[in-house]
């Protein structure tokens, strides 16, 4: 298939870029490179032996979307452009309300014009809030606590109204927990640009010298050790999880939510102490309060996907931080020479 990513040259869109290519499809990205890199395609086109063509076109850029569907007519998009940092979006909401919602409403009314009606859509399990029962099934109702999460939340409503009014679409909703790791070959990775927001990526840039030590956000929960647990997958799993949806909508069409997570909760110090044991060293933490909004355990029932997809994941905690070292001392800064 001829397939457009929108922020493909990212963290989860550089991984998906290559395994589409690996695939066999045709692909083009769309990014504005504002938190990316094209060092990442260059990279994926090294690995490969394929070649994604580059548009720098922004969501907010209506007519600059319309002609790039004129010009590549792809059968359906990934959809993955988008401001990502819970803490920022608290901050500055109205940027996060036009960049994902405006710029989603953009690209839809583009894919319309255009006649491109198969879309997978890069959610969040942050639109699940935080519910008491664990695990965390796609029935629940969406209750996001951050502006981010919410700008998910509007995003979904609003492809759940476009797929009711009008049953041509063929959307997938994949709710997304915690991404990490790396390509194997340590070539591609995570990149954040300035003070990482996930937990990974920190503890990688304080094992390579880049940060002092990790801030634990509160020892007191009522879990193994009293730190949060979180569910986390390998980015390469997750990348297959969309190749997986993308096939299942060309053939069954509709619209479908996936949760894409491995099932399993890992705490902060859990995820530490292996991210030690990979990179052969002790590293150093601080225990500090709680973050507000932070719940004590999260994690998938990913069971959905493995019934409809055939999908799960394969990695183990133990891989995605090897991986995720391997990419961090490999390229200690990133994408940067």
């Amino acid at each position: 298939m001829k397939i457009l990513v929108t922020g493909g040259a990212g963290y989860i869109g550089s991984h998906t870029v290559l395994e589409l290519l690996n695939a066999g499809h045709d692909v083009t990205v769309m990014d504005n490179l504002a938190n990316s890199s094209e060092e990442s395609l260059a990279r994926v086109a090294e690995l490969t032996g394929k070649k994604a063509a580059f548009r720098n076109v922004d969501l907010l850029d209506l007519q600059g979307m319309k002609d790039l569907f004129n010009e590549v007519k792809p059968d359906a998009v990934i959809h993955f452009a988008g401001l990502k940092a819970v803490g920022e979006s608290a901050e500055k909401p109205l940027w996060y309300y036009q960049t994902n919602v405006t710029g989603t409403l953009n690209l839809l009314y583009a894919m319309e014009e255009s006649g491109c009606k198969s879309i997978v859509f890069s959610s969040s399990a942050t639109v699940y809030g935080a519910p008491e029962e664990m695990p965390l099934t796609e029935k629940i109702n969406m209750d996001a606590q951050s502006c981010y999460g919410r700008t998910k939340e509007h995003i979904e409503d609003m492809l759940v109204d476009l797929a009711a009014s009008d049953d041509s679409w063929n959307i997938a909703l994949l709710r997304y927990f915690n991404p990490v790791g790396a390509h194997e070959s340590g070539r591609i990775g995570e990149d954040p640009a300035g003070i990482p927001n996930n937990l990974v990526p920190f503890i990688a840039q304080v094992a390579v010298g880049r940060r002092e030590h990790l801030n634990v956000f509160g020892n007191d929960y009522p879990t193994v050790d009293g730190t949060g647990v979180r569910d986390y997958i390998h980015v390469v799993d997750l990348a297959d999880g969309h190749l997986k949806a993308l096939d299942y909508i060309a053939e069954h069409g509709g619209l479908h939510t996936w949760n894409l997570g491995t099932g399993n909760g890992y705490s902060v110090l859990e995820v530490l102490h292996a991210f030690e044991e990979a990179a052969g060293k002790e590293l150093p933490y601080k225990i500090v309060d709680r973050r507000p909004g932070d719940v004590a355990v999260s994690y998938a029932d990913p069971s959905s996907a493995l019934a409809d997809l055939g999908w799960s994941a394969s990695r183990d905690i133990k891989t995605m931080v090897r991986d995720h070292w391997n990419w961090q001392k490999n390229n200690p800064n990133g994408y940067e020479a």
